[in-house]
């Protein structure tokens, strides 16, 4: 496998064509926004960490017939995905209330909700990714009505494996976000990353951040904070 030109470089990633055409290569960068882009720093080798428990949790997704973009891993910052054509989707899933939605609906952060809730927002950096419902998402064109509850399907999965084996990690799923592409097939294959730069997790115990968080609001700890979350998975 050949780097080739770079294609793409986003926030968090720098992704390169192959001699493959398809698949791609995904370099996980150091650099951290926050705000939609507003605020920016470094958290030191947030890349490597995001690689690793990435890998991981694709991993661990597949053998429960989860399927992504993921090949493999081939070194600390890079990872070797399939060519998709990605959705200008963002799925949200919370099972607590936090961030966002904590304040839109003036609840309490850390209220547990009675069912897991899914968002929409329209992946546009220039519009500041605003929310969607899914008939704003099949009005634009984005997603067809089946392949939208085939993303809900494979979210709610998602959120179902992850939430217990996190329990046995004593970590609590507060929530995430998901990104969808289509194959060659046209079917709906999961992307992205699954890290602490797009989900919330929380000790179960201590309820201390072991997120973006700590980044997002100035609370310090964050290289520990993504260290100590990689530790709990592969221990």
């Amino acid at each position: 496998m050949t780097k080739g030109e770079l294609l793409y470089e986003g926030k968090a990633k720098m992704v390169y064509e192959t001699d493959d055409p398809n698949k791609l290569l995904v370099y996980f960068k150091d650099d951290a926004t926050a705000g939609n882009g507003e605020k920016k720093g470094t958290i030191q080798d947030k890349g490597i960490i995001n690689n690793k428990i990435s890998t991981f949790f694709f991993k661990l997704l597949k053998t429960h017939g989860i399927e992504s973009h993921f090949i493999e891993q081939v070194s600390d910052r890079e990872m070797l995905v399939k060519m998709l054509k990605m959705l200008s989707l963002e799925v949200v899933v919370r099972n607590v209330a936090a961030g966002g939605l904590a304040r839109r609906l003036a609840l309490e952060e850390g209220t547990i909700l009675k069912i897991p809730v899914i968002e929409y927002t329209y992946k546009n950096d220039d519009l500041g990714d605003p929310m969607l419902n899914r008939y704003h998402i099949m009005a634009l064109d984005i997603a067809r009505v089946h392949e939208l509850d085939e993303i809900e399907h494979i979210a709610f999965t998602v959120n179902t494996v992850l939430k217990n084996f996190l329990r046995a990690k004593n970590v609590d799923l507060i929530d995430f976000k998901l990104e969808f592409g289509r194959d060659e097939r046209d079917k709906i294959v999961l992307a992205d990353e699954i890290s602490p730069d797009n989900c919330r997790f929380w000790d179960m115990t201590t309820k201390e951040k072991l997120d973006k968080d700590r980044f997002r609001l100035d609370m310090g700890g964050v290289e520990e904070a993504y260290k100590e979350l990689l530790t709990r998975l592969i221990a």
